[in-house]
């Protein structure tokens, strides 16, 4: 592991906890700093408002000079998101700067949610849905959000343990 590379790292986390963007969480996996685990939350007056996302950050050697890997770990519906996760975003790709660290990161991916770039498609479906029937795509955002609520239970319910170390799962939440 590059100790230039670390160091930022463990820069980029001081700042973020010191003063984390609104709706933005991000931290390193405590057995790897190359590798962060985030939470985006929908932006409000958006059709991904009240969602919480969870997305990968991954780091090589290279980093700052090059852009980590940035990919949801939730399901979503968005111009501008393969199937996959990965995210189609200019500063991600050839507008990278050394000068971004992880907050502008996800300040970016968390605009990108608000402001889609149809023109550059990664999902056609959603592009197609955003330029011609908005109301059918803010549908399907809408059911995004929904299971992410749902995702996150199943994430708390696999990391929550009991006091005599057995895995417990999360209380359902009743269907409206």
């Amino acid at each position: 592991m590059s100790t230039a590379a670390k160091r930022r790292l463990i820069r980029d986390f001081k700042r973020l906890a010191s003063d984390p963007p609104i709706g933005i969480s991000g931290s390193p996996n405590p057995d790897n700093i190359m590798i962060w685990n985030a939470v985006i939350f929908g932006p409000p007056d958006t059709p991904f408002e009240d969602g919480s996302f969870r997305l990968t950050l991954t780091f090589s050697d290279a980093y700052p000079n090059k852009p980590p890997t940035v990919r949801f770990v939730s399901k979503m519906f968005h111009p501008n998101i393969y199937h996959n996760g990965e995210l189609c975003l200019d500063i991600l790709q050839n507008r990278w700067s050394p000068t971004y660290d992880v907050a502008a990161i996800l300040t970016s991916v968390q605009s990108l949610l608000n402001d889609p770039n149809p023109s550059s498609p990664a999902n056609v479906e959603a592009a197609q849905l955003y330029k011609e029937n908005i109301k059918e795509y803010e549908r399907k955002v809408k059911h995004t959000v929904e299971s992410s609520w749902m995702d996150n239970m199943e994430a708390s319910a696999e990391t929550s343990t009991s006091s005599s170390g057995t895995a417990t799962r999360a209380p359902a939440i009743p269907a409206a």
